[in-house]
């Protein structure tokens, strides 16, 4: 279960790939603005960030999504907690935003489809799906949840994933721990989403 939970953690940068970076004058030295730890979730235990790197994290993989962001055209930064609570967020601009349209339907499509694509790929493995709607925040934000069940290992793990847009900035931040869909702060989450997609630019 934990090289499930590992391969998870990378999906979200496999996630996010599509066009290269055009910056044009009033952007040429801007970049979008990323979340802080304390913006995460509440925890029992404080959240700690990374600092923002370039490029997608290390071992980034096609697990759930159709894409695979250029290294050179995004920024992340990963979040952790002391009882194994993790994130990531990750940030990328698209050359047109028509194409950023398209990366976030890619991302949308393919979140909606995690729990059977891993189940295919790993027999035995119990893995649900859910769409949480979507969030009124710029261009709009959507919510959604795996959770997954393996009943040889005895574990259960449960991530929150949101895919937002600001014109052609697109970021995808996901939360993730041991435990049910219903141990997950849902509502705190979306309200981390709505702030990471407003932060972007702001």
């Amino acid at each position: 279960m934990n090289t499930l939970r590992t391969a998870l953690a990378t999906a979200a940068a496999a996630a996010l790939g599509l066009a290269a970076l055009a910056t044009g004058p009033a952007q040429a030295a801007a970049q979008p603005a990323f979340l802080a730890a304390s913006q995460m979730p509440p925890s029992s235990t404080p959240w700690t960030a990374t600092q923002i790197f370039t490029g997608v994290p290390e071992n980034g993989g096609a697990l759930c999504a159709p894409y695979k962001i250029p290294a050179q055209n995004t920024r992340y930064r990963e979040f952790s907690t002391e009882l194994d609570t993790n994130g990531v967020q990750i940030t990328t601009v698209a050359r047109t935003e028509a194409d950023a349209v398209k990366l976030v339907d890619a991302l949308r499509k393919a979140l909606a489809g995690c729990g059977p694509l891993l189940e295919r790929q790993n027999p035995g493995l119990h893995a649900v799906s859910a769409s949480h709607g979507k969030l009124a925040v710029e261009e709009g934000a959507w919510v959604y949840s795996l959770d997954t069940a393996d009943p040889q290992v005895g574990n259960t793990d449960i991530h929150l994933f949101s895919v937002g847009r600001d014109g052609r900035t697109v970021t995808f931040v996901r939360w993730g721990q041991m435990g049910d869909l219903k141990d997950a702060p849902l509502a705190a989450f979306k309200t981390t989403t709505k702030t990471a997609v407003n932060k972007l630019w702001s």
